[in-house]
């Protein structure tokens, strides 16, 4: 298996940087990581998983000649920027969700990854949680029978720094976790007629960000809603995955609990009707509970398949460009 030699650019404060940079060097067999850019100039002290490791300028990594892919996990302001340089260069990318606030730089960008065939991936990470992709597949084969909504919820609660810095975004919070959210409902649901941004500002310490997150999905069967919180103690745990259908319901809760390090595992419980259609009222379903797994390592893992040529995109290019218009809308930030 040919390992690919890759760099990051980023060590982004607000993003998964240290976390996939730690996915990177740990999968030796997988990747050869040649190094990082610092082009946030934060001095995180989680960082220290860079440490030892060499540091470049993002010119020095986007001009490497032989160079097998980029990874970008600088901070939300900086990722299409830096994302357009690499792709004129011909490089395949991974990209730190939710890929930029601008809508006409995202645009570029994918109409440029797409003239040039390149591999993009972004880095929505749940599409890799093992119950997620269990939902899916009972989805997909009919088992809930007909889907008409989806209940998404990813709370937690951020420092005061972090809820201030959700103010640089229209939207704050479904902006920067939100937009998981909005990529699971779409992937249960499809697409929604439209969307309605209800976002608002907890006033928590005094700040104006938009630190609570809510966007109704409408569709014809009804409303799906996805709600994202930085105020809301134990809230971690209370990040829930509801998937409602006519024969059938699934809730993930918590559809990610820490084990330690980027180790999570998940929770299942699934409630059908049965063979005469009825569900009594007091059934408590099955419930499956899903072993701790690395929240990243399948995800970094499957770029670089991706990249050397084993595995095609699911998400391909047009798929991203409206998931990132989706997010903006939830947002408030276009209509």
């Amino acid at each position: 298996m040919k390992r690919i030699k890759v760099a990051q650019i980023g060590t982004g404060e607000h993003t998964h940087s240290t976390q996939v940079f730690r996915s990177l060097i740990n999968n030796p067999d997988v990747f050869d990581v040649v190094g990082f850019a610092n082009v946030d100039h934060h001095d995180n002290p989680l960082q220290s998983v860079f440490a030892g490791r060499k540091e470049w300028t993002a010119e020095e990594i986007l001009n490497m000649k032989d160079l097998d892919a980029v990874v970008i996990e600088c901070d939300e302001e900086l990722q299409t920027h830096y994302a357009l340089l690499a792709a004129e260069r011909g490089l395949p990318m991974h990209l730190e969700k939710p890929c930029g606030p601008d809508d006409a730089s995202f645009d570029q960008l994918i109409d440029l990854v797409k003239e040039k065939q390149l591999v993009f991936h972004t880095g929505y990470m749940y599409r890799y949680n093992p119950a997620v992709q269990e939902a899916l597949e009972k989805v997909r084969s009919g088992a809930l029978g007909d889907i008409y909504c989806v209940e998404a919820h990813m709370d937690c609660y951020h420092p005061t720094a972090v809820r201030k810095w959700l103010g640089n975004f229209k939207g704050g919070m479904m902006f920067y976790l939100g937009c998981h959210l909005i990529d699971l409902i779409v992937q249960f649901m499809g697409e929604p007629e439209k969307i309605t941004a209800l976002n608002a500002a907890t006033g928590t310490d005094d700040l104006a960000s938009e630190d609570y997150g809510l966007a109704l999905m409408h569709y014809k069967s009804g409303v799906s809603f996805a709600k994202s919180c930085a105020t809301e103690p134990g809230g971690f745990l209370r990040r829930q995955l509801v998937i409602c259908g006519s024969r059938g319901t699934i809730e993930l809760l918590p559809f990610e609990r820490g084990e330690g390090g980027d180790c999570v595992s998940t929770d299942m419980r699934e409630c059908y009707l049965d063979e005469n259609g009825k569900s009594p009222w007091s059934d408590d379903g099955a419930r499956k509970h899903f072993s701790t797994f690395n929240r990243y390592d399948d995800m970094m893992c499957s770029f670089a398949a991706m990249v050397r040529g084993e595995k095609k995109n699911p998400w391909d290019y047009e798929y991203e460009r409206r998931l990132h218009k989706m997010v903006l809308r939830a947002c408030g930030a276009i209509r």
